[in-house]
Formats: C-alpha cells, structure tokens, sequence
C-alpha cells in the first residue's frame, strides 16, 4: 500500500515538572527536508532525534515542534534579582530626565540576562522519554499518512482504469480508419486523372498504414498500466518509480495520438492525457 508525502502526527509525554509535546507534519518534496529546533534545555539530542526522525519521515518537507511547558515550581526559571534591579534603577534614571511613566519592570524584565540561564544535563530518563515520544509521534504521522495514501491509491487506481476503458475503445475505429485511409487516396488520385495499377496500389497501401500501425503501442500502454497497479501494491517507496512509469505512459499515448489518423481515436487520446495529467498530480505526493 502506498503512503502520501503529506502527513501530521503528535505525541505528548509528562515529565516530572514539565510537559513534552512533540509534533510532526510533512509536505511533498523532491527529497528529505527536516525544519526542527530543539530547546536548549534538549540540544544535546538534536543529531540522534535528527537521525531518528529521518529514518521514519524518508521524504517530505518536514516541520518538527518540540515544546517543552513547565508544570512545577521548582522548575521555574530564576530571575536574575541583581541584574534586574540594576536595570530598573538605570530606567528609572532616563524616565525621570524624559518625564516619561512606564512600567519600569515589564521592561526591566526583557532585557539581556534578566533571567538565570543554568544548562542542566538530561538524565538518561529523560532520554529516554524524548526517544519514545518521538517515535510515538513517528507513528502517528505514518498512520496519518497510509489513511491519505488508500485515498491516493483508489484515486490512482481510477484513474489507470480510465485510461485502460479508452484503450479498449480504439480497436473499434481501426478498420474504420484503414476504409477512409483507402478513400481519400483513391479520390486524390483520381483527382489527378492519374492510371493507377491496382496491385500496386494495394501494396504502396499497405505501407502507408503500416506506418500508422498501433498495435505496438496499445500492448506496451497496456504493459505499462499493469506495471503501474502492481507497484501500487508492492513494498517500500513508490513516488519516483510510479512518477517513471507515468512518463512510459505519456511516451505510448502520444505515439498512439500522432499515429490515430481518426479524430474519434484523437478524442480517445484527448481523454487518456486529462487522466495522465490527474496521475502526474496525484503521484507528485505520493512517498
């Protein structure tokens, strides 16, 4: 089963004193593009969830929210008592020279080094919490995406069909195409008062169309959407085989259409391309 590029998956863990929510969404992209920023509290972990992260994403432009809330006291930030009030003294100074009123503190507040800035080292259970919320997320956003990817695949599906209903109408045109073929040369030539040897004729006759010939092209089309529907099915990453397999297809439908010769083959053509066109969409988000 196939799974789209676009997905969304969250996990959230409770810590002691803090809360770790950690989210996950995705778009299409050409490769893997991971967009995260980690707290400073968690950086020392940034490569080892990078790494796990990229082994459950594969592709997609990816967006990753790791927050983390603080739910205990004990946890709170330290102001910085010192500092701040050295800024409120120095504040105060300029707003009594400018006779401005402010609220000193707020302002005090936002200043450089207002707060206690202490790194703490995470203890291995930490770790070990982040490690399973992320792959709890993972797993969110993987089943969030193989529910689009069976919408995606009955879409593809669908669409395959189409194509392969329109082929099954072209043979119905070609003895039809080979009789107007044979009239209109006969009319030119006799147009042209020209003395024409019938055997000769049947002959030059059955290399002209044979030119136009698209038995060929409808078995390796037909080959083609086989080769498509059994790759919906197989395992692993399908985007960029299913993205090849759409330009064989493209490359068959436009031989048939400058080969068709017959504008009801051509509205059969016109019909295979506006559903070539839906698959080339479709499968652009597809993983």
């Amino acid at each position: 089963m196939i799974r789209s590029m676009t997905g969304f998956g969250k996990a959230v863990a409770q810590l002691p004193g803090k809360k770790l929510t950690i989210e996950i969404k995705s778009l299409n992209s050409k490769g893997l593009d991971l967009n995260m920023r980690l707290p400073s509290s968690h950086r020392e972990m940034e490569v080892e969830i990078r790494d796990q992260l990229a082994n459950g994403v594969l592709r997609g432009k990816t967006d990753i929210g790791f927050f983390v809330e603080l739910t205990g006291a004990d946890d709170a930030q330290a102001i910085n008592s010192e500092v701040v009030k050295g800024y409120v003294r120095q504040l105060n100074t300029i707003a009594r020279e400018l006779g401005l009123e402010s609220d000193l503190l707020s302002l005090a507040m936002r200043m450089p080094d207002a707060m206690k800035g202490e790194a703490k080292e995470l203890l291995d259970e930490e770790k070990e919490v982040v490690r399973n919320t992320v792959a709890e997320a993972l797993k969110s956003f993987n089943e969030f995406r193989l529910r689009e990817g069976a919408h995606l695949e009955d879409d593809l599906t669908n669409n395959i069909q189409t194509i392969r209903d329109l082929l099954a109408e072209v043979p119905k045109y070609e003895e039809e195409r080979v009789v107007n073929t044979r009239e209109r040369i006969r009319k030119a030539l006799e147009a042209l008062e020209a003395k024409v040897d019938e055997s000769r004729f049947e002959q030059e006759l059955i290399f002209y169309l044979e030119k136009y010939d698209v038995n060929e092209e409808k078995v390796r089309l037909a080959g083609h959407l086989d080769h498509f529907l059994e790759s919906l099915d197989a395992e692993g990453v399908h985007g960029r085989k299913l993205g090849f397999i759409s330009q064989e297809i493209g490359r068959e439908i436009n031989t048939l259409g400058s080969k068709a010769n017959h504008v009801e083959m051509q509205k059969l053509v016109v019909g295979m391309k506006e559903e070539l066109e839906k698959i080339k969409e479709q499968v652009l988000n597809v993983l």
